[in-house]
């Protein structure tokens, strides 16, 4: 049974093909490459273009573009990461093709730092035997990406873009077939409200779920919206309990919330040392890559440090570096630490884990669709089987620009087949699924707080259960102001919430019923990997009642 969020009904109703949601690497690309099928793209996105998480990227995109650097050794070193659960066809598809994407996304327009020769300039990054980081302005490197899709994309007059604009819910046909989408356009223009997109299929290139959490390194807009659209039309999502915390986010202080500054792993894979306050490295006899491991391990290693010495940081020393490789190699982490009251070539950068990136999301196949007729994914609101239990590093870019040709390429040829008929949609009665109530704008705070304090880094079943509790404690209260005639309005910050709601509910369900410690999900009362129990994925879909049921 589908639900919906409590909205408007739409008052005005536009019409497309191929309508995207989310303007990062992953949604660009598709809306790109479609158009060279013929087909007209809409572009949704809830901020401006370059707002997403794609501009944030700062280490760079992995892919065998180096001499002696092979797919099958960036496919082992992605299995290795993946402790166990990576789909390795998938993976095999990401090294296989993701070195041409590269160069198609050279072509469209992304300058790649280079050396003198004009070779591109590859550095390592935690998890990789070889360097294979292509990098662009230092480490700007999404910045750079984004930049070029975008103005690519501007220039196609066959590309309709919507910005500032809240996706709400999946319109379906009467077979079940995606056939477009409403959504909630902030602001003056042309477009304003609730309204609706009619189209042939519908992409999810919506992003992650960071801020579910209390602090982490994604932008504001990173709400889980995709996930919780594709629950609520009745998908798949697969392997939510493994969240990727990145071990070395700059330290703004214990009460710091929100989006917090990254210190990309490529400061590590050039030589930057993970130590304590005294200056002691302690990755050295971890792990035969030292501070180069996969970043779980790195993560819960600085994590088993701060609690050893009762702090709420740890620190990393690139002092030797020098001046010169600071300004060169890395200025906007020079400039953002710097902004903070730290100077990197003479201090110690105090980090921390922060909530990075979801490795699990919408099930998909391998040309991106997910279980829902017409309805596809790609990036990170995706589960494509690439990244396992804890996603290799620079691989999140690579893999959204892979799985978004492989979409586009699908979409091209189901057109060219006849298999993509133009769906007709009632929408009235599309609103009359069963709504979920909203939370009031404040419950975004409490829904970070409690999933920080039982259902981050360190994990146990104690935890996990006061943390549902805690969310059903604001379930049931958003249902009785929905009773006593007080539902909260139906606006941006409510639509945020529940959404932030309904993805965090089901995190923890999934995280719950994962009884080991595997990748990056780390359970206290279950430290060890337990294959013979849990080496496969867990499944998440709504029930009659509109709560998470998690399957194996």
């Amino acid at each position: 049974m589908p639900y919906r969020l409590t909205a408007p009904a739409p008052g005005w109703t536009a019409t497309t093909d191929v309508v995207v949601v989310g303007s990062g690497v992953a949604g660009l690309t598709v809306a790109l490459n479609v158009r060279r099928a013929g087909l007209r793209a809409t572009v949704v996105t809830k901020a401006m273009l370059d707002d997403g998480s794609t501009r944030w990227a700062q280490g760079g995109i992995a892919a065998a573009l180096g001499e002696g650097d092979t797919p099958e050794q960036h496919l082992d070193d992605t299995l290795v990461a993946g402790a166990g659960l990576c789909d390795e066809d998938a993976v095999r598809t990401l090294v296989t093709e993701g070195p041409d994407a590269v160069r198609r996304l050279i072509a469209v327009g992304a300058a790649f730092d280079q050396d003198e020769d004009g070779t591109i300039l590859l550095t390592r990054e935690g998890g990789h035997h070889r360097r294979r980081i292509a990098h662009a302005g230092g480490d700007a490197t999404g910045a750079e990406i984004s930049r070029a899709l975008v103005a690519a994309v501007r220039n196609d007059p066959g590309i309709e873009l919507i910005e500032h604009a809240l996706v709400l819910d999946l319109l379906t046909d009467a077979d079940g077939h995606a056939a477009g989408l409403t959504l909630h356009v902030m602001g003056e223009g042309q477009r304003d409200g609730v309204g609706a997109i009619r189209a042939r299929a519908v992409v999810l290139a919506t992003g992650g779920m960071g801020q579910v959490f209390s602090a982490t390194t994604n932008p504001a807009v990173s709400t889980g919206d995709g996930v919780a659209l594709a629950l609520r039309a009745g998908a798949e999502v697969a392997d939510l309990e493994f969240v990727q915390f990145h071990p070395t986010v700059l330290w703004l202080g214990a009460d710091a919330e929100g989006q917090q500054p990254l210190v990309s792993e490529a400061v590590r894979g050039e030589g930057a040392h993970l130590v304590d306050a005294s200056g002691e490295r302690f990755m050295l006899g971890q792990h035969e890559l030292a501070e180069l491991a996969p970043r779980d391990i790195v993560a819960k290693a600085i994590t088993r440090q701060m609690q050893l010495r009762g702090t709420d940081r740890m620190y990393l020393d690139g002092r030797h570096f020098g001046a010169e490789m600071w300004e060169h190699r890395f200025p906007t982490i020079l400039a953002s630490c710097r902004a903070h009251g730290i100077d990197p070539v003479t201090d110690l950068i105090p980090v921390a884990p922060a909530a990075h990136y979801a490795s699990g999301g919408v099930r998909t196949d391998p040309a991106g669709r997910t279980t829902v007729p017409g309805l596809y994914a790609c990036g990170e609101v995706a589960c494509t089987g690439v990244h396992g239990a804890n996603r290799l590093a620079s691989n999140s870019l690579l893999e959204g620009l892979v799985f978004a040709e492989r979409i586009a390429a699908d979409l091209a040829a189901r057109h060219a087949a006849g298999d993509l008929p133009e769906r007709a949609v009632d929408v009235a009665a599309a609103l009359e699924a069963s709504t979920v109530p909203l939370l009031a704008p404040e419950a975004r705070a409490e829904i970070q707080r409690l999933m920080s304090r039982g259902a981050g880094v360190l994990r146990s079943a104690g935890s996990m259960a006061a943390t549902a509790e805690g969310l059903t404690v604001l379930a049931r209260e958003a249902s009785a102001y929905l009773d006593e005639g007080k539902p909260a309005d139906p606006r941006v910050e409510t639509w945020e919430a529940a959404n932030l709601h309904l993805v965090a509910t089901a995190l923890v369900a999934a995280a719950a019923r994962r009884e080991e410690t595997r990748g990056c999900h780390w359970r206290e009362d279950f430290p060890d990997r337990d294959d013979a129990r849990w080496q496969h994925h867990l499944v998440t879909t709504l029930d009659a009642d509109g709560h998470p049921s998690v399957r194996a």
